[in-house]
């Protein structure tokens, strides 16, 4: 590659087009899909790693694909938890300095270098978010859902936090605080779910959904019998 600054930087754009091509091309047929946040750190005989099963499962089998950052943890659960229905099972990766190994359980996996060319693959191929425990990466994909509802930059879908005591110490500073100093007004407080039950995460995506599919004639996913 060329020492030049210009031919360095004129390179680098044509590599995040290239990241955002392959990722239209390869993620347009998964419609329509939930992306699925959560901590990379949980081992498989955590609840949290168990939780994330279930809801996938529940999901794909409700005819949703399902998008994951690709990695270990709660990523790797809910690809795994896909494979168990109808759904594609979904990684997209990330380099990073410190590796991450993909999961095995993505039938379809992308690795970029930039996160904000990932961060809208998660997004515009989304029905809805779930959002399991996590750290700094899944606190930057929920609250980002969050400001992209709140100003209408996207369409609205539903974002789903699992685990009310987890959630439960951010839920009231956004009220006690956000909230009671005007920061945030009281409609956006209706941008999240929180629960502790699959179904209801199910109930919440799939109502959402069918009423996307009857307003916008999207295509409604096809719910697996028993």
């Amino acid at each position: 590659m060329s020492s030049d600054p210009r031919a360095r930087e004129t390179w680098a754009v044509f590599k995040i087009m290239g990241e955002f091509v392959e990722g239209f091309e390869t993620l347009r047929p998964v419609w329509p899909a939930v992306s699925i946040f959560g901590s990379a750190r949980v081992r498989p005989s955590h609840p949290y790693y168990k939780q994330a099963v279930r809801i996938a499962a529940a999901l794909s089998a409700a005819g949703f694909s399902i998008i994951t950052g690709g990695g270990p943890g709660v990523m790797e659960a809910a690809n795994r938890g896909a494979r168990k229905g109808r759904g594609k099972s979904i990684g997209l990766s990330i380099e990073l300095p410190k590796e991450q190994k993909a999961n095995p359980f993505a039938e379809i996996h992308l690795e970029f270098e930039h996160f904000f060319a990932r961060k809208v693959m998660f997004v515009k191929y989304a029905s809805a978010f779930v959002v399991l425990p996590g750290g700094f990466g899944t606190l930057d994909e929920m609250f980002e859902a969050f400001t992209l509802k709140q100003t209408g930059k996207i369409h609205d879908f539903p974002v789903v936090l699992f685990g009310t005591e987890f959630w439960g110490g951010l839920v009231r500073w956004i009220k006690q605080r956000l909230l009671a100093e005007k920061l945030i007004s009281p409609r956006d407080l209706g941008l999240f779910t929180v629960t502790d039950d699959v179904g209801e995460v199910v109930r919440v995506i799939e109502q959402h959904h069918l009423q996307r599919v009857r307003e916008r004639g999207e295509r409604a996913p096809r719910r697996e019998t028993p």
